[in-house]
């Protein structure tokens, strides 16, 4: 089957630098795209054909709106969308939800969407899937929001100490020089975020607090949003204290990746136990991300795919 589709200039948006998208589309319906001056022509299966008709229609229909496309990554939604029959281009990119700080964060993917919205409306949130998808970079964005919005008065960011085989106590220097490696995701998050000098201030008068979770034990944390990440590493007791942390006017969000436990084996996971024992408890909202959602160089998508297929633990 073949169909011609006359098209305006400005596609190579939705194509992509150097036409990358067009390589995409093609794997991802089963199609073929050839390019005109003013047109092209997709040859394949008439279900392909028509997904993919509906991605120029509704691409033409945002654009009128006068949607920019300039920070979409339609690489991610071209994947989603093939993947997903309910999917569509003007679901995933209409009214999308930005986290604004020092620079506009939109989200990327579906669940990266409802990621935001579960925050924005809850009060504790877990966000579980693998490396890559967004999961504490979207959480300190919205704790940022928070804290411009004056919603919060401080944010308290904490992570186990818990790496393959390294042990604090053999790490050279002070107690704080020994976590700090453990807490550079949340300091490189901050610092992509929040003017460096603003960041400072805000470190020296305890607005912003990162921490290993060995240091909440026995706080009540209010006025505040926590998050707390790599929580695949905690211990059920760990997990449960952490829990019970959360103070009045608090939000709490719990970040990890079940594929990537550190813990010895003899030790489960206090993510997992939280994911089964909290699932029906109102006023706690679950999202699971997956390999459509990572946002890194195209390639990790592909090696946690590979990966996956091996039932490999990365």
């Amino acid at each position: 089957m073949k169909v011609k589709i006359e098209v305006t200039p400005d596609l190579d948006v939705l194509f992509g630098d150097n036409n990358e998208n067009i390589n995409l589309i093609e794997d991802e319906f089963g199609i073929q795209i050839g390019l005109l001056s003013d047109s092209v022509v997709l040859s394949g299966s008439k279900g392909g054909i028509t997904k993919v008709e509906r991605i120029f229609e509704e691409y033409e229909i945002l654009r009128n709106q006068g949607v920019d496309f300039l920070d979409v990554d339609f690489n991610s939604i071209l994947k989603k969308i093939a993947s997903d029959p309910s999917a569509s281009l003007v679901k995933l990119i209409e009214k999308r939800t930005s986290v604004k700080s020092k620079k506009s964060v939109q989200p990327r993917s579906a669940n990266q969407k409802s990621y935001i919205e579960s925050i924005e409306n809850n009060d504790m949130v877990f966000g579980v899937g693998p490396a890559g998808c967004g999961k504490t970079y979207l959480s300190v964005a919205m704790a940022v929001e928070a804290l411009e919005s004056k919603k919060v008065n401080r944010i308290i960011l904490v992570r186990p100490a818990v790496e393959a085989g390294e042990k604090l106590g053999f790490l050279p220097g002070t107690l704080q020089e020994k976590i700090d490696p453990y807490l550079r995701p949340l300091y490189d998050a901050l610092h992509d975020l929040i003017e460096p000098d603003r960041l400072s201030k805000m470190f020296e008068k305890n607005i912003i607090e990162i921490a290993p979770l060995a240091f909440m034990r026995g706080r009540t944390l209010s006025d505040s949003f926590i998050i707390l990440d790599e929580a695949q590493n905690t211990t059920t007791e760990q997990m449960k204290m952490f829990l019970t942390r959360l103070g009045n006017n608090s939000k709490a969000v719990i970040t990890g990746d079940i594929t990537q436990i550190d813990l010895p084996i003899s030790s489960k996971s206090g993510l997992l136990e939280a994911i089964d024992i909290l699932k029906e408890v109102e006023g706690i909202h679950f999202t699971f991300f997956d390999d459509t959602d990572i946002v890194r160089h195209p390639l990790v998508q592909k090696i946690v795919k590979a990966y996956d297929s091996k039932k490999v633990k990365i």
